[in-house]
């Protein structure tokens, strides 16, 4: 892959490197492609399991396909006790996914975090890094619309 090649062109064939070349490709792919970690570690000379060890460890990088937008649900002590579990089954039920899961259309992932830093807004929820806050479930659809029109025009 021609994109693969960029990236790894960016950097010298260092192992002190493997961490930014898999985030590059996490950006350019919204995930790490298993065919990009084979040429990382080619390039590199290192095994790939010593790349899928940091792939799995950061919570950042995904091996499996994101969707194209990123929702961030926090799950918090405030957002909890302010109804992210709420929150959480209604995105359940309109985009069929669970956190950590992609909807079939590819359109949306959905992530369960432990804080977004932004309490005093809980619950708080993260698409694509713009921050809703006081999120209620007559709000979320609405929120949720707003990111299917931009893809649908």
């Amino acid at each position: 892959m021609e994109e693969i090649q960029t990236i790894l062109n960016r950097y010298p064939p260092e192992q002190r490197y493997s961490l930014a070349m898999l985030q590059d490709m996490q950006h350019q792919f919204n995930y790490i492609p298993r065919v990009g970690m084979e040429a990382l570690a080619e390039y590199l000379g290192c095994p790939l399991s010593s790349l899928y060890a940091m792939a799995t460890f950061y919570k950042a990088l995904s091996l499996k396909p994101k969707g194209k937008h990123i929702i961030k649900l926090c799950d918090g002590t405030a957002c909890h006790i302010r109804g992210s579990t709420t929150l959480l089954d209604g995105v359940r039920r309109l985009l069929n996914i669970d956190a950590g899961e992609t909807s079939e259309d590819g359109l949306f992932s959905l992530e369960l975090v432990n804080c977004l830093g932004s309490c005093a807004l809980a619950p708080v929820m993260v698409v694509d890094g713009t921050y809703y806050g006081k999120v209620t479930l007559e709000k979320l659809p609405g929120i949720l619309e707003q990111y299917r029109e931009v893809d649908h025009g």
